[in-house]
């Protein structure tokens, strides 16, 4: 195997562990948050996300680390992911987590358009075929005609857009700040903006093993983003971006056997669509990536 094909490899692994990780990681979090209020919730994951985030991250990069070019986009990046998971965490009270991960995952097609309407990028009819596909398994999910149509349906759809802002600004800031560096003011703003409404929000939990699960949140949180790093640093994002599915394999299993939900035909149809048209979008990618310029 030539090294090119290991680290490969490798890249491709940590994302599927990721990917792994985050369908555990929602699992845990839908059973948190129909107990506790989501703010505790979020205040726990981020401080502890922090934590992990400067112990692993502090030693390798020095002072180094706090320093950003760009203070003001970082602290829109943070707030804006506070707000993500906010509304990730009111739609896991209420949406299944196989449908929310599929959902979500629409993202890297959002950012498609997101790119052609405020960057005037140019992009392919094929391109297009796979953005409008994603769409459309998202309305066969979210149904809006149908029967089991609530407002709940629509928040997972809120996580999309507000992940895809964020995604684009994370590309804006690759070009002024190292990833390690984004990485630590990520959890940072988080603990300290959740930490702000955290006493309007406050409420006694006795129960070790909702402390526990957590616990365990903020771990699984910071696990996840570490690989993904760890993930680009290995492979170009053409290369891992169709492995980032698994993540709605690994979330539509979790939620058949902790919650003993099994999505109907008609999502399983529009999971597989959304799955199919961001694979593809990542083949397509890969495929002019290895075209010769000029």
């Amino acid at each position: 195997m030539t090294a090119g094909k290991s680290t490969a490899l490798t890249g491709i692994g940590c994302v599927v562990v990721a990917g792994l990780c985050f369908a555990i990681l929602d699992s845990i979090t839908k059973i948190v948050v129909l107990a506790i209020p989501i703010l505790m919730a979020l205040w726990v994951r981020y401080l502890v996300q922090a934590l992990v985030t400067t112990v692993v991250l502090a030693p390798r990069h020095g002072t180094t680390l706090w320093r950003t070019r760009a203070p003001g986009l970082q602290l829109l990046r943070g707030a804006l992911l506070v707000v993500t998971t906010l509304l990730a965490y009111l739609s896991l009270r209420h949406v299944p987590v196989g449908e929310f991960a599929a959902i979500v995952m629409v993202t890297p097609l959002t950012v498609t358009v997101l790119s052609v309407l405020l960057f005037k990028e140019r992009v392919a009819p094929l391109q297009w075929l796979f953005v409008v596909g994603g769409f459309a398994g998202t309305l066969v999910i979210v149904r809006p005609t149908g029967a089991h149509f609530g407002w709940a349906m629509l928040l997972p759809v809120a996580v999309m857009f507000c992940n895809s802002a964020f995604q684009l600004l994370t590309g804006r800031l690759a070009r002024v700040d190292n990833a390690a560096t984004t990485h630590f003011f990520s959890g940072w703003i988080g603990a300290m903006v959740v930490s702000l409404a955290l006493p309007f929000a406050w409420t006694q939990v006795d129960s070790p093993l909702l402390w526990g699960l957590m616990l365990v949140m903020g771990f699984l949180a910071a696990t996840g983003h570490f690989l993904l790093a760890q993930a680009y640093q290995h492979a170009p994002s053409a290369t891992l971006m169709p492995y980032l599915y698994s993540q709605v394999g690994f979330a539509v299993i979790a939620g058949w056997l902790i919650f003993s939900h099994l999505p109907d035909g008609l999502t399983l149809a529009g999971i597989g669509l959304i799955a199919a048209c961001g694979v593809g979008s990542a083949w397509y990618t890969a495929q002019k990536l290895r075209e010769p310029v000029g």
